[in-house]
């Protein structure tokens, strides 16, 4: 490795150190019904994107909960001491890639072959605190 890629591999790493995320990957729903579900939460505050999750009639909702809470948890551990209904924590940034797609054919009439795509996806959630927390 050299020398300006290990510096930047360092700084990297320092900067993630400070930035509590958790991330989900390989979902088996596609990401089109997954972003139908992120863009509902993105900016919101903790408690009230919770709340949006638990009485949103998806089931990607239940899995988007699960990882709230899994992102909530690594914000206080990263964190200690702090309370997180002072701090006003809220999702800074949520992204949702395609992942890998397993591929089939169904049988078709008259010899052909219809392409079956069963996708997945890899979501990313960031929180953020608006009190900086020492």
């Amino acid at each position: 490795m050299g020398a300006r890629k290990k510096l930047r591999a360092e700084a990297t790493k320092e900067a993630k150190k400070l930035v509590s995320f958790a991330k989900l990957n390989d979902c088996p729903t596609s990401p089109r019904k997954m972003r139908l579900v992120a863009d509902l939460i993105r900016g919101v505050e903790v408690d009230k994107a919770l709340s949006i999750l638990k009485f949103t009639n998806k089931d990607v909702a239940i899995r988007l909960e699960k990882l709230l809470l899994s992102a909530i948890a690594n914000w206080q551990s990263k964190n200690e001491g702090t309370r997180l209904e002072d701090s006003s924590v809220f999702i800074k940034e949520i992204s949702v890639d395609g992942g890998a797609m397993l591929k089939r054919l169904r049988p078709a009439p008259q010899g052909r072959g219809y392409r079956i795509r069963k996708r997945s996806n890899h979501v990313t959630m960031i929180l953020d605190s608006k009190v900086t927390v020492n």
